[in-house]
């Protein structure tokens, strides 16, 4: 005790001064949101989320679902140490309007179960931006409407660079495995998992609207009574655009059941495909159940086999064997340079982003037979261009096969397509 009154009261009047400065200097150190783990959250300086109950913060903190954050580290939100999750933007009024950047890394384990009557998911209503975010074995549980594992409802915003696996989503109403409904962007994201409900359910997207969605797929299986997709359940708008995707989840309901799409009543859906198996009792597809005047489907194909149905509304049926074809789908004009590749004979297309750099060799999914081509490259040296960096496996693009490049390999081990 003696000690600390001599430091806060010190008897050399001389000593105040530069006490008095250290601790201004000090008090400026202290960030001002001591809840995360840095940044201020401005676009340069984000906030800086690092644990379960940091990200928790966001959504007890309205006043910040303005701002920037970043993710720096994978969060366990079954953390036992955990409140009550707050969901981070409730409503038009309050929703989320900032930037949320995942930096690559993986929320896991997030369990809501809610009454809320709209709104529900990692984040509820969204008209900002969500990027780089992996989501690992969500629960969601709504008793209402516009719910997904990532957000219930995205307004004009953007979601890019997102997944969600092995999830389990339920509601009543525009149930998504990633968005319940968009009127925004959504590119280069998927979905795994169940998704169920009553009308307007889909793999990926319950309901899209005025909305732009682009190279994303969903291996979700999905059922309900009304308007249900293996991608989204309906498109409502005629700026509804769907390109480049793809869904591979079973499909069971009543009415409007479709393999991609369950009604185009609105809007177009091109370069797209479906090959889950599809069970219903009216307007039922492979590809989609129903298309209205307004609705168009175009360049798009579904397995005949697979799904168990010979008709649909839009697309083109075709065998098993020739959705495992390139021809198939270069004969619409599908883009194999830089959206789409497929391991002929194996699998139908997936997209280019999904394959990781060392995925060397079909099948797709890094493996043993990837392992075992980049080991009969090892120490190769004068990797360049010219030779596609030693096939590939020269993965930094150092000019030689070596640990680093190992490192690489390993940190990919099993990822991919399954």
């Amino acid at each position: 005790m003696r000690h600390l009154q001599k430091i806060l009261y010190p008897s050399d009047s001389r000593s105040i001064k530069p006490l008095f400065v250290l601790l201004v200097l000090f008090s400026f150190a202290v960030p001002v949101h001591a809840q995360y783990a840095g940044g201020s959250g401005s676009e340069n300086n984000p906030y800086l989320i690092q644990t379960a109950q940091q990200f928790n913060a966001i959504g007890a903190t309205t006043a910040h679902w303005n701002k920037h954050f970043k993710l720096i580290a994978d969060i366990d939100l079954s953390d036992p140490n955990l409140t009550a999750y707050n969901i981070i933007g409730t409503d038009r009024t309050q929703s989320f309007s900032g930037v949320f950047d995942g930096n690559d890394q993986t929320i896991s384990n997030l369990n809501l179960s809610t009454t809320r009557d709209q709104y529900s998911g990692l984040f509820g209503y969204v008209d900002g931006e969500i990027r780089n975010l992996e989501l690992d074995r969500p629960v969601v549980f709504a008793q209402g409407s516009n719910v997904g594992a990532l957000a219930g409802y995205l307004d004009s915003g953007t979601i890019a660079d997102c997944s969600v696996n092995r999830a389990d989503v339920s509601g009543d109403d525009y149930i998504g495995g990633l968005v319940g409904t968009t009127t925004g962007r959504i590119v280069n994201c998927g979905s795994t998992g169940i998704v169920s409900g009553d009308g307007y359910i889909g793999g990926l997207i319950g309901l899209v609207t005025d909305s732009t969605v682009n190279t994303c797929y969903s291996r979700a299986d999905v059922s309900g009574n009304r308007n249900l997709g293996g991608f989204t359940g309906k498109t409502a708008d005629e700026s509804a655009v769907i390109n480049n995707c793809y869904a591979t989840g079973s499909v069971s309901g009543d009415t409007y059941v479709g393999g991609l799409v369950g009604q185009v009543e609105r809007g177009r859906t091109y370069k797209c495909y479906s090959t889950g198996s599809v069970t219903g009792n009216q307007y039922v597809g492979g590809f989609t159940g129903y298309i209205r005047v307004l609705g168009n489907v175009t360049h798009c194909f579904w397995d005949t086999q697979k799904s168990g149905q010979t008709t649909s509304a839009g697309g083109t049926g075709k065998t098993t064997a020739q959705m495992q074809t390139i021809n198939t789908f270069n004969s619409a004009g599908w883009d194999f340079w830089n959206t789409w590749t497929i391991c002929e004979g194996m699998n139908s297309p997936v997209l280019l982003w999904q394959i990781p750099p060392t995925d060397f060799l079909c099948p797709d999914g890094v493996d043993f037979i990837d392992f075992a081509f980049f080991a009969s490259h090892w120490l190769d040296s004068r990797c360049n261009a010219g030779n596609y960096y030693c096939e590939g496996t020269d993965v930094d693009q150092s000019g030689l096969v070596d640990i680093y490049d190992l490192e690489i390999f390993c940190d990919s081990w099993l990822n991919g397509v399954p």
